[in-house]
């Protein structure tokens, strides 16, 4: 079989070096990958919003199977024209990936099918929504309605806090588009757990649960990022609360989807709070978690390419998925200024000292070569995950702290208390 990834991230290293050990693979292609995934697969020069370039790299490749990282290609609708050509499509078609794409979708949805989140009001007029600042109390959580990388929620403390994001989502567009909506949430108090699940039309089958920490500081403070680190399994999920998940969100959430026509196949990020009342949905993403696939992947004992084959054909009540009964942890080096303004270029020392060993695994998620072709350097604000296994979860923590300290790069910046 042979595979197209799309996507060049830390989450598109972790699915390519997953399937690169399935023997059913015997091709896999990166559009564009980047120089960690280019070890294991072969990277195609297509950037991940060209849809029609990545629909003739699969023809000319003649792949049999497109596996969508990101959530961009997904909401511009990349698996209809894939499922269109001819080519099997892990990941949802654009009526799905609405899913991710609108929060105000995502929230009516909930609201539909009875499924636990948070009170909410949509808002397009920026008065109406001044005029709502302290609707749920404080803090207040404001979203940008559509695509941020991760960094279109802010939670106002205060209401001179309030006013600032939305004169910055509103006015001056820090969001583009994505801003013109503005979802108000209710601020839930609890701990955050990432539930993964793989779903096709008539299943949907959790992950091991995941923990990951969005802040740029340790101790959860400074912005929002696309998330700077991540363990697995949460040891938040117990296995009381793991059925509560199941049978509170999950199955309802699978009803809703069939109710709704929506034929959702590939991942499903179910983002949960765990409140003192239960689980309730925060949000709903429609692709792997990055960096949650960097510690849960590594975690999967059953052939990834079985998983996402069964997947595409509707048959995932079939495979039997298996989970090591390990831990692991991953951190992510990002540039400094991340997630604001931050340079590229540098070259990165010591990943031949911090390569893999068995337990160690480095995911390259903004690396780039540099002008001799051969120096790895930074070419993003998240640059690396370095991720490890243990036999327990004290034993990955350690392993992936002592990886990072053989890695430099000028203004490497990492939080010191993942999985802490």
């Amino acid at each position: 079989m042979k595979i197209l990834i799309v996507g060049g991230g830390g989450r598109e290293h972790a699915i390519a070096w997953k399937l690169s050990q399935s023997p059913a693979v015997e091709k896999l292609y990166c559009a564009p990958g980047n120089p960690g995934i280019a070890q294991v697969a072969a990277c195609l020069p297509v950037a991940v919003d060209d849809l029609a370039g990545i629909v003739e790299a699969a023809r000319d490749n003649a792949v049999d199977l497109a596996v969508i990282g990101p959530e961009t290609p997904l909401a511009m609708g990349v698996t209809d024209l894939l499922e269109a050509a001819g080519i099997k499509t892990f990941g949802p078609n654009k009526n799905c990936a609405r899913l991710e794409a609108s929060k105000a979708f995502t929230k009516d949805f909930l609201q539909r099918h009875d499924i636990p989140t948070a009170r909410h009001r949509s808002f397009t007029d920026r008065g109406a929504l001044e005029r709502a600042i302290g609707l749920f109390g404080f803090p207040m959580v404001l979203k940008a309605d559509g695509l941020a990388a991760g960094k279109g929620v802010v939670i106002a403390e205060t209401e001179a806090e309030a006013e600032a994001a939305i004169r910055r989502m509103m006015e001056e567009k820090a969001f583009g588009a994505a801003g013109e909506k503005v979802v108000v949430e209710e601020y839930l108090q609890g701990t955050e757990v990432s539930a993964l699940c793989f779903v096709d039309e008539k299943s949907i089958v959790p992950m091991l649960p995941a923990q990951d920490y969005k802040r740029v500081f340790d101790a959860d403070n400074g912005p929002n990022t696309g998330g700077m680190g991540t363990y697995a399994p949460s040891r938040v999920v117990d296995a009381g609360m793991a059925e509560r998940i199941r049978n509170e969100i999950l199955r309802p959430t699978l009803a809703g989807l069939q109710r709704d026509g929506l034929d959702f196949k590939g991942v499903l990020f179910v983002g949960l709070m765990i409140t003192d009342e239960g689980p309730k949905v925060i949000e709903f993403n429609t692709r792997f978690g990055d960096p949650e696939a960097q510690s849960v992947l590594p975690l999967l004992e059953t052939d990834l390419a079985d998983i996402v084959l069964a997947v595409t054909e509707n048959r995932l009540s079939e495979v039997e998925i298996k989970w090591r009964h390990q831990s692991a942890v991953c951190v992510m080096l990002a540039s400094e200024g991340y997630p604001g303004h931050f340079e590229k270029g540098f070259p990165i020392a010591g990943l031949a000292e911090a390569g893999e060993d068995g337990n160690a695994l480095l995911f390259h998620s903004g690396t780039a070569y540099g002008p001799d072709g051969r120096t790895i350097v930074t070419a993003g604000g998240r640059v690396l995950g370095v991720a490890a296994l243990g036999e327990t979860h004290a034993e990955a923590r350690q392993k992936a702290y002592e990886r990072i300290g053989r890695i430099r790069f000028p203004g490497l910046h990492c939080r010191t208390d993942i999985g802490g």
